[in-house]
């Protein structure tokens, strides 16, 4: 079991202990020491999101000496405000799609060092190495996108925000209108999203809706 374990991520970047089980797994390089404990935010520029199953093998064990560290996220709108990408491996048929977006957005980069090299530039702050935040008008952010509202991290949907936690979204509250906000996706993934992004992972926690998340999930486990 992992429920112990520092492997939950945020929408802001950060890894956590908690028992809730995520829909999106992935990694951002080697985080934790022999023992399990973690030492650092991140290690290199690759931050990927992946199926919590590939080739019927799930992710385990987790944590091992040596190994990229295991991480879990709520949802991809988790995954993406955190600043990963679909993996390239085990979401091919995702990644290929969001390469598409990405060219579009991006004319001239292409591959997953040109993307990863932009999305750093845009998720981690070059003095502080924290996360970095923009500032943009509510009114335009697509569903999917997080803000930084009195401190918590809030999922935009339709006319409502939505506040995160590790088990799923709680505390409905109407989206203010004219209103500009602390952005907590980076702002070439909030491109992707509003280019109509449907992974065949969760993109939502079912609890940000009664009829459930978009996408066509094969990894509930």
């Amino acid at each position: 079991m992992h429920s112990h374990l520092q492997n939950r991520v945020t929408p802001l970047g950060e890894l956590v202990a908690d028992p809730a089980r995520g829909l999106v797994y992935g990694n951002r390089g080697c985080l934790h020491d022999e023992h399990g404990r973690i030492r650092r935010r991140y290690a290199g520029k690759r931050w990927i999101a992946c199926l919590l199953e590939f080739r019927g093998r799930r992710r385990a064990p987790l944590m091992q000496p040596g190994r990229f560290t295991e991480l879990f996220f709520l949802d991809e709108a988790t995954a993406f405000a955190a600043g990963h990408r679909p993996c390239a491996l085990c979401r091919r048929e995702d990644y290929d799609r969001f390469g598409a977006i990405w060219r579009g957005l991006h004319p001239g980069q292409t591959g997953a060092d040109a993307i990863d090299a932009q999305l750093h530039a845009e998720r981690v702050s070059p003095e502080t190495h924290a996360q970095r935040h923009h500032h943009v008008p509510l009114d335009e952010l697509p569903d999917g996108a997080f803000v930084l509202r009195d401190g918590a991290p809030c999922l935009v949907r339709g006319v409502n925000l939505f506040t995160w936690t590790a088990a799923g979204y709680v505390g409905r509250a109407r989206r203010p209108a004219r209103e500009r906000a602390v952005l907590i996706t980076p702002p070439s993934l909030v491109s992707v999203l509003r280019a109509g992004w449907e992974p065949l992972v969760p993109l939502l926690h079912p609890s940000s809706a009664d009829r459930g998340p978009r996408g066509r999930s094969r990894t509930y486990g």
